[in-house]
C-alpha cells in the first residue's frame, strides 16, 4: 500500500469550479451559527458572510435551504452567530458535517440558552439576531439569509478562526498597524 500525498477525492484541475477556487483563495472568518430551543437545536458552519454596521446591523449569510439550521431559524425567528477561535476546529468541522461527531456536534463543547439560541461557552465574540423580514434570496447553491443584530457579547479576545484553500489558519497580530494620519 502506498499513501500518496495527494487529496484522494480531488478532481482533476480542469473539471473543478472556477468559481469554488476564486472562493478558496478568499480568506474568510469561521462562524457557528445556531438556533432552535434545548430540544431542537440546530447549527451550522458559515464562512460565507457578511458583516453590515447601520442602524440597524446586519449579519448576511449564505445557508443551504434544507439545512437542519435554516429550519430552526425558519420556525424560531432568530439565531446566534458565534465567532469562531482557533480551538473551534474539530468544532467548525462537526458543524460543517465534515468530520465524525457521535451524539452529535452538540456534545462536543458547552452551551447555554439565549433568547436567540445556544450559545457556545468560550466563545469570543457572538450576535444574537433575528431574521429579517425579508425572503431569502437564492444564490449559488444556497439562500442569501439576512439576520438583524439585536445584542452582540464579547468575551476574551481571541485569534479569528479562518478558512482559506480547505484548510484553517489563523491570525494574530504582533502589534496594531494604523495607517498614518494624513498631514494638513
Amino acid at each position: 500500500m502506498t499513501i500518496s500525498g495527494e487529496h484522494p477525492f480531488l478532481p482533476p484541475e480542469a473539471d473543478r469550479s472556477p468559481v469554488r477556487r476564486l472562493r478558496g483563495r478568499l480568506a474568510s472568518p469561521v462562524t457557528l451559527w445556531t438556533a432552535g430551543p434545548p430540544d431542537g437545536r440546530a447549527g451550522l458552519t458559515v464562512s460565507s458572510l457578511l458583516v453590515a454596521d447601520g442602524d440597524p446591523g446586519y449579519v448576511a449569510g449564505v445557508l443551504d435551504p434544507l439545512s437542519e439550521l435554516w429550519d430552526a431559524l425558519h420556525d424560531t425567528g432568530a439565531a446566534v452567530v458565534a465567532v469562531l477561535g482557533w480551538q473551534h476546529r474539530q468544532l467548525a468541522d462537526a458543524f460543517g458535517y465534515v468530520a465524525p461527531a457521535p451524539g452529535g456536534p452538540f456534545r462536543l463543547a458547552e452551551w447555554s440558552q439565549s433568547e436567540w439560541g445556544p450559545v457556545l461557552s468560550g466563545a469570543g465574540c457572538w450576535a444574537g439576531c433575528r431574521l429579517s423580514d425579508r425572503p431569502p434570496v437564492p444564490l449559488g447553491w444556497g439562500q442569501l439569509v439576512q439576520l438583524e443584530v439585536v445584542h452582540v457579547e464579547f468575551g476574551e479576545e481571541q485569534p479569528p478562526l479562518i478558512h482559506r484553500r480547505g484548510r484553517y489558519a489563523t491570525t494574530a497580530p504582533e502589534r496594531d498597524v494604523r495607517a498614518p494620519e494624513p498631514s494638513s
